[in-house]
């Protein structure tokens, strides 16, 4: 009874209940407080922190890729332009399972391997908040089955963008080279801030050494998002700078002109004008289509170029080292009368072989039983060996060596595309230090034919060639003639740079060596005399070449139609017309193609001739002048062409030889 009326005190009861609520009130209060204190905090103190926060939310900054700069050749055609397309890119964030919602893309449009791969790449190093290209140039039907699905499609995104598109893919793929996707190198070396929004950079070519003028200035917009972060307006711009358009001094009439004279052969050449350097035709073939590479080449395709035995991505007038053979023979006997070696009137008798004094082995003449009395004429005109044989012994190679550097054999010429190779004319010294062996009499004998360690590159030919035919001006030669910041402004001129001046003695050595040249096209015995065609308007001085490329045994017989065809010999020739006022220079390399008279001779007979039908008489017999617009009058459809206002070319130095690492190491045999 006494533990009933325990368990029913009211009082005990009351102050129970009544400590509960003070206690549930005093705590409740204290979470008001601190309610309070949070509210005040988040609205006053820190209002303009999270103002700032809630705008960056709905508002965001994107980057505006500049229009990549125009490239046009000297008559105003267009080699290199942009044209309007689709891109499908992927904004990572925005979706939850990349590899389901490729798979589900994959079911509605093609899909390469190479696409997803390079896809997957740039999700792993660049923030997920941005879109991604997937694929380039979506056909209007693949457009319009993507849009029809993006409902279920979370991230996807179709952006019309420009493309990067060469109109002569196969032609200039060697010189204007291609952009491509920027790679995870470029990356680490590219402005970040001024490719924000760049997918592609320049790989190879003109593209290359002139990205930063080409690229341009990126713009930025700030864009108001809503909560799915697709635009709703713009609230403010800033637009991109384009980048600047270059005009070549290119012809891609003439470029297609050698290009289908070669008829499929191996080979290279390469145009200049003498007057001022500027490069008017480079071909390397065979040639490969430079489009293939700029949204990305699949695998078969790429492996099919790179393992091609003709070496199609090979840019042979810049990389390709070949003996030049007889081609050298007028800068030899120039340097054995400027030296004072020989004089004019030198001649000796050529029996078909020569031999060092007290030494029984013989070096062979092209033809067997001899020249017979042999002078400085006849040597460059029938090509006789013995005659430069005795030379290069009483020369020596040293000396041979200092007058040859003076035309630039053995030098890089400062092209203004990246990766160009120096080509090699030795020395008893750069045998010493390379190779750690001395020299021998017997290699000076063979490198009086341009043979041995001698190499040479076309562009270095063709370069020699120039600085012969006007007179020993040695040009750096050049690819862009100008340059033009704005559309509605006109280009500026990049300065001709002259490299060095050839002192000369007694100038009727180099004109006897021009009348040789000469008289190798226009004598009844010169070795190229089938480009004397009847008619012909204008002289042209040259030099057939033929190029071993393996050595034959002392007691054997070269037999041509037995041999298989990459060990047949190499056919050269260089030339030069007009004669007495050159406007063009010409080097032509055929890869054992045989004799330089039969094979390179024509090739450059078909260039010299389309390139001088533009002059007149009158124009043939004078000085040439440098490019301009009243020379090129009879392209009526031309974009506006340079003014005479002169501007110095950027400094396109490759001391790492970068370019050529493209490229596996190029064996002449």
């Amino acid at each position: 009874m006494a533990e009933r009326q325990h368990l029913k005190d009211h009082f005990i009861e009351q102050r129970i209940f009544h400590n509960r609520s003070v206690a549930a009130i005093f705590f409740t209060l204290i979470l008001f407080s601190v309610l309070i204190f949070r509210l005040f905090f988040l609205q006053i103190t820190s209002h303009e922190h999270f103002s700032t926060l809630s705008q960056n939310n709905r508002v965001s900054v994107q980057a505006i890729p500049p229009t990549r700069g125009l490239i046009y050749d000297r008559n105003g055609i267009i080699l290199a332009e942009n044209v309007p397309s689709y891109t499908l890119q992927i904004i990572p964030e925005q979706t939850e399972n990349i590899d389901a919602l490729l798979a589900e893309l994959s079911s509605l449009i093609n899909l390469r391997d190479i696409d997803i791969k390079k896809f997957k790449k740039e999700v792993r190093r660049k923030r997920r908040f941005k879109g991604i290209p997937l694929r380039f140039r979506l056909t209007d039907e693949e457009v319009a089955i993507v849009s029809v699905n993006l409902h279920r499609l979370p991230g996807v995104e179709i952006k019309a963008q420009l493309s990067r598109f060469y109109p002569y893919g196969k032609e200039t793929a060697h010189v204007v080279g291609y952009v491509g996707r920027i790679n995870e190198k470029e990356l680490k070396t590219l402005p970040v801030t001024n490719y924000s929004g760049t997918n592609h950079t320049g790989k190879l070519g003109i593209e290359k050494s002139y990205e930063a003028l080409l690229h341009g200035q990126v713009g930025y917009q700030k864009v108001e998002t809503n909560v799915r972060g697709r635009v709703l307006r713009v609230l403010e711009r800033s637009n991109p700078v384009p980048g600047n358009d270059l005009y070549l001094n290119l012809d891609i009439n003439l470029q297609k002109i050698a290009i289908e004279a070669f008829e499929n052969k191996r080979g290279a050449l390469v145009a200049i004008n003498p007057e001022n350097g500027q490069l008017l035709a480079m071909v390397s073939m065979p040639d490969y289509n430079a489009n293939l590479f700029v949204n990305g080449i699949d695998s078969k395709s790429y492996n099919a170029l790179n393992t091609s035995w003709e070496r199609p991505l090979f840019n042979r007038t810049i990389l390709g080292g070949y003996p030049p053979g007889s081609t050298v023979k007028p800068f030899y006997a120039l340097a054995g009368l400027e030296l004072n070696v020989i004089q004019l009137d030198h001649q000796i008798f050529c029996p078909g072989y020569y031999q060092l004094k007290g030494k029984a082995h013989k070096y062979r003449d092209w033809k067997k039983w001899g020249h017979g009395k042999t002078d400085i004429t006849k040597s460059i005109v029938q090509s006789c060996d013995v005659f430069y044989y005795d030379l290069a012994v009483q020369m020596g190679i040293n000396k041979m060596h200092k007058f040859m550097t003076y035309f630039g054999f053995g030098k890089k010429s400062g092209i203004d595309i990246l990766g160009e190779r120096s080509g090699l004319m030795p020395s008893k010294k750069w045998k010493k230090e390379v190779r750690g062996q001395v020299w021998y009499p017997g290699e000076t004998i063979i490198a009086g034919i341009g043979q041995g360690y001698v190499l040479v590159t076309p562009l270095q030919l063709a370069l020699a060639t120039a600085t012969l035919a006007n007179g020993g001006t040695h040009y750096q030669p050049q690819l862009v003639h100008s340059i033009r910041q704005k559309a509605d402004s006109q280009p500026l001129q990049v300065i001709p740079k002259i490299q060095r001046k050839i002192s000369i003695n007694q100038q009727h050595n180099w004109d006897h060596i021009h009348q040789s040249m000469e008289d190798v096209i226009h004598s009844a015995r010169g070795t190229a005399r089938r480009l004397n065609k009847p008619g012909l308007r204008y002289k042209i001085a040259g030099k057939t070449g033929t190029a071993q490329v393996f050595s034959v045994a002392q007691d054997a017989k070269y037999n041509e139609d037995e041999l298989e065809e990459h060990l047949k010999d190499h056919a050269l020739f260089m030339a030069f017309a007009p004669v007495k006022h050159p406007k063009i220079a010409i080097a032509v390399i055929v890869e054992n193609g045989g004799h330089g008279g039969s094979v390179a001779a024509p090739i450059a007979g078909k260039v010299i001739d389309s390139y001088l039908s533009q002059f007149s008489d009158a124009e043939l017999n004078t000085p040439a002048k440098q490019y301009n617009d009243s020379n090129k009058k009879q392209h009526k459809n031309s974009q506006p062409q340079a003014d005479n206002t002169p501007v110095r070319p950027a400094d396109h130095v490759d001391p790492d030889n970068t370019a050529a690492a493209h490229y596996k190491e190029f064996n002449r045999g």
